[in-house]
């Protein structure tokens, strides 16, 4: 066999160790949606927060409200959408969208995302408005930078980003409003485009 046959088994091999070992559907489309649906999102909130309520924020507003309901609908459409996308490459692929590569991928993004949406709901029960937006940044990262162990390991990268957004917004949390968009909305249409491109598209 000459060097170039030996190394062709060497990455069919290297291959098939990722495939039983990660889970590699992800789908870059729906990085892309869950971006649009963060902007679109905070566009109205946006809006509802300076028209309405002046710039600021009370628990027992009625702007607050709708705000989370917004928030919680974005987190929705999102997840929806992954599923979707990903399944429907999964199967395109002839993978299996449940196995055990996919699971332990969903547990090791759920247990950080988790514990940070307890905390936040925490802190916000408190009245700390101004360290949600860099919190969830945080502990976002942090679920994308465990989890890409079992799926893409480019993804860490992302969360090496969510992680120093949600610092810095944490440090001026005046701006954790703009940060929070910069992370969860132009972040995820960059990488989601870059992944379109690179792994969809073949």
């Amino acid at each position: 066999m000459s060097n170039e046959d030996y190394l062709k088994d060497i990455s069919e091999i290297k291959n098939l160790m990722n495939k039983s070992s990660r889970f590699i559907s992800l789908s870059g489309l729906s990085g892309i949606l869950a971006g649009v649906y963060a902007l679109i999102g905070a566009a109205i909130t946006y809006h509802l927060v300076t028209t309405y309520s002046y710039g600021t924020l009370t628990l027992d507003g009625w702007v607050f409200r709708t705000s989370m309901i917004i928030l919680f609908a974005v987190a929705f459409l999102s997840i929806v959408t992954g599923i979707f996308l990903t399944t429907r490459k999964a199967k395109k692929n002839g993978e299996k969208i449940w196995d055990s590569s996919s699971q332990r991928l969903l547990l090791n993004f759920l247990i950080p995302l988790v514990v940070g949406g307890l905390y936040c709901i925490i802190i916000l029960n408190q009245g700390r408005y101004g360290q949600t937006g860099g919190l969830m940044l945080i502990f976002y990262g942090l679920a994308l930078v465990n989890a890409s162990k079992y799926s893409i390991g480019n993804i860490k990268y992302l969360g090496y980003i969510e992680i120093i957004l949600g610092l810095i917004a944490t440090l001026y949390p005046g701006y954790g409003f703009w940060l929070w968009i910069a992370g969860f909305g132009i972040m995820h249409i960059v990488y989601g485009t870059w992944m379109h491109f690179k792994y969809d598209s073949k």
